[in-house]
């Protein structure tokens, strides 16, 4: 429907679309996290839910994951940030709501503080503090060397250390969201402590953003927490975009 999108560097993003109502013109772009891919089982899940709901949506993956184009060592939080403009560039004309999961989570932070194209804003288990996150997890791999949680097709790179080291906390842009924004986070996550969703939230605007603790949830949403996760979106975007 939208024709290949390509990155600045090229690299093709392959994505999947679920049609929504005919008549709506506002679309969800949904993106994951480090080490995955659009495919998911509770992206789908949301995809699908929404979709049911009569939301549009396009679950894609970034550069260097799954399908797309690119190499899996290349992909930053930074670089992830010019691929998610890349596919709003081909939704000319469509009003967008951005949901990310994880690492996806801090792109879309990043992104919505400085492009107004994003009209909404959904964090799951959305990534806050990236030094901590980065030293946490991989603070005992060598980069360039070792891979990420001994997964062989996802070497750390130097470049995505220094990254997350650069960026090192996402808490101060908050004020710079200024559309309706939606945080939800497992309270058993042991990947990205819920206290990330907490931080960000205590800068956020608080007549437009709202923060949702799913219980005994981990990091994706697994499980009977699937369900959850997709009525709870679902109803608040189903909400926003009247």
């Amino acid at each position: 429907m939208f024709g290949d999108i390509k990155n600045p560097q090229g690299e093709k993003l392959d994505y999947s679309f679920h049609p929504g109502k005919a008549d709506v013109r506002h679309i969800v772009v949904l993106g994951h996290g480090v080490t995955g891919n659009k495919d998911r089982p509770f992206l789908v899940a949301l995809a699908e839910g929404l979709s049911a709901a009569g939301i549009p949506v396009l679950r894609f993956s970034y550069s260097g994951n799954g399908t797309s184009g690119g190499r899996f060592v290349d992909s930053t939080i930074s670089k992830e940030v010019q691929d998610l403009g890349s596919v709003i560039d081909a939704l000319k004309g469509w009003d967008v709501a951005y949901i990310g999961h994880s690492m996806g989570g801090a792109v879309g932070v990043v992104r919505a503080s400085q492009d107004a194209r994003i009209r909404w804003l959904v964090s799951l288990a959305g990534m806050v503090h990236t030094h901590d996150f980065a030293q946490r997890e991989f603070g005992m791999v060598t980069p360039d060397q070792g891979c990420m949680w001994d997964e062989p097709a996802c070497p750390l790179s130097s470049a995505y250390m220094q990254d997350l080291s650069s960026l090192r906390s996402l808490v101060d842009r908050a004020p710079q969201i200024r559309v309706p924004w939606l945080l939800v986070h497992g309270t058993a996550d042991d990947v990205v402590p819920v206290q990330d969703s907490k931080d960000i939230l205590a800068k956020a605007n608080p007549a437009s953003t709202r923060f949702i603790e799913i219980e005994g949830s981990n990091h994706v949403f697994a499980g009977e927490h699937t369900a959850r996760l997709v009525q709870e979106v679902t109803g608040w975007l189903a909400t926003q975009l009247r």
